[in-house]
């Protein structure tokens, strides 16, 4: 036999050993083999772990802004200017530190009226200025927006809630030990209905996601308020991180 039909031999009985490891492993688990320097062929198992952890937010984002529309720019911009800064003045004496507000968009555009018949016809112009706000004291989240509601007046705008967890790392460490473990227990089952000995991990890489739970206020909100604060519900967050190992087979 040529040492042609000897190479081509070799290679279809590593084929087939590849294809009866595969054969042998259950549900989304797969098997796969990785060539070494030496030339032989080690058996791997790869797996996907999950690791699931929730947590009670401790920050507040806020998305707050003013929108003015005057029939000249000047008024738009002069009402608009003067109400964010109560807007900010509210915010700061509720113990919001300078580097938590951030102004995130600020426009000046034409308003037009569309009749059903005829030209538009331009009416003023809108000026609106808009901020994010950090409240890393969660529970001052009614009250900061009960004072900038009445600080804004008419043309206060709350655009949007979200909470977030500052430090979650600790939450993470507990996720990730999850999802190890459970990579593990997926390639013990493998291992053990394809008749083989677990080994230890080859590699491993890890994916992380916070799932947010926000909460949506209407576009504007107005200056008279009822008597009781605004309710506000933190929820909780989910921290889910998944990592995928390559375990060795001895």
């Amino acid at each position: 036999m040529s040492e042609k039909s000897k190479y081509v031999g070799i290679l279809a009985l590593v084929g087939l050993g590849l294809l009866a490891i595969l054969g042998s492993a259950c549900g989304t688990e797969k098997v796969s083999l990785a060539a070494t320097d030496g030339g032989s062929t080690p058996q791997g198992i790869t797996v996907s772990g999950e690791g699931k952890v929730s947590g009670v937010p401790d920050t507040a984002v806020l998305s707050l802004g003013v929108s003015s529309v005057k029939s000249t720019v000047k008024d738009a911009r002069d009402e608009a200017a003067g109400t964010m800064q109560n807007v900010i003045n509210a915010i700061k004496g509720d113990g919001v530190a300078e580097k938590d507000v951030q102004t995130t968009q600020y426009d000046i555009s034409p308003e037009y009226d569309y009749p059903q018949n005829g030209s538009p016809k331009l009416t003023g112009y809108r000026v609106t200025n808009t901020v994010t706000v950090k409240v890393r004291d969660v529970n001052n989240t009614s009250k900061v927006l009960d004072d900038v509601t009445a600080a804004g007046g008419d043309i206060v705008q709350v655009q949007g809630i979200s909470f977030t967890i500052d430090n979650p790392e600790t939450l993470q460490d507990q996720a990730r030990g999850n999802a190890v473990n459970d990579a593990k227990a997926r390639a013990q089952r493998i291992a053990d209905t394809a008749g083989v000995k677990l080994g230890a991990p080859i590699s491993i890489s890890e994916g992380t996601n916070v799932q947010p739970m926000p909460v949506y206020a209407g576009a504007a909100a107005k200056s008279e308020l009822a008597a009781p604060s605004t309710p506000i519900e933190t929820g909780q967050l989910n921290i889910d991180i998944t990592v995928q190992v390559v375990f060795a087979i001895e």
